[in-house]
């Protein structure tokens, strides 16, 4: 759908929608590189090549829509015919399906996924660099500049520009979330 929609707007129409997810894909990049820098060794070692990981179970991701326009957005084609391809098999194993022999399909993942970090990885990492620690948290608060509809956020923005153009989807989550329409509400009182 929102690569469908996506195929639809003025080139100056699609780059509006490029600049405002541009300040969040600098975001992505600050966690792409925190988690590079002390996780990713420790993570790829002890679950992913052990098939031991939980955050890439099955039923281990929620994808707000907002990733789905980000990740289109900044994909080529091919990428996202490959991501439709997969969604069209069913999933009868354990493992999430988006996860392919090179790790995740999507160019930007879920930010769910991106920012799930075990309890045992935080120990091992933190104990040894606890500064890393309150950077994480850093990034954690940040996190939320873009998707916890408290005030305006990014992830309502896209929702809202699909919706106004006549889209609709269970993943539209700032919108259609009882807990989080609350929160949008609590967060306008005065």
């Amino acid at each position: 759908m929102v690569q469908r929609c996506l195929t639809t707007l003025s080139a100056s129409e699609r780059q509006a929608l490029e600049v405002k997810i541009s300040d969040y894909l600098l975001f992505r990049n600050e966690v792409d590189t925190f988690l590079s820098d002390h996780f990713s060794n420790l993570c790829t070692k002890k679950c992913y090549q052990n098939k031991l990981s939980a955050c890439c179970s099955r039923e281990g991701i929620i994808t707000f829509f907002g990733d789905m326009v980000v990740n289109t957005l900044v994909s080529c084609n091919k990428e996202i015919n490959a991501l439709v391809e997969v969604l069209q098999k069913s999933n009868t194993g354990f493992k999430c399906i988006y996860l392919g022999n090179n790790g995740c399909m999507w160019r930007v993942k879920p930010i769910v996924c991106e920012m799930f970090l075990c309890e045992q990885a935080k120990k091992e990492v933190f104990m040894e660099k606890a500064w890393a620690e309150d950077a994480w948290e850093e990034l954690k608060q940040r996190k939320k500049l873009y998707t916890w509809p408290d005030r305006p956020v990014l992830f309502d923005d896209l929702e809202r520009y699909f919706m106004d153009a006549g889209y609709s989807s269970p993943l539209m989550y700032l919108h259609n979330s009882p807990g989080l329409l609350r929160v949008k509400q609590l967060g306008t009182s005065p």
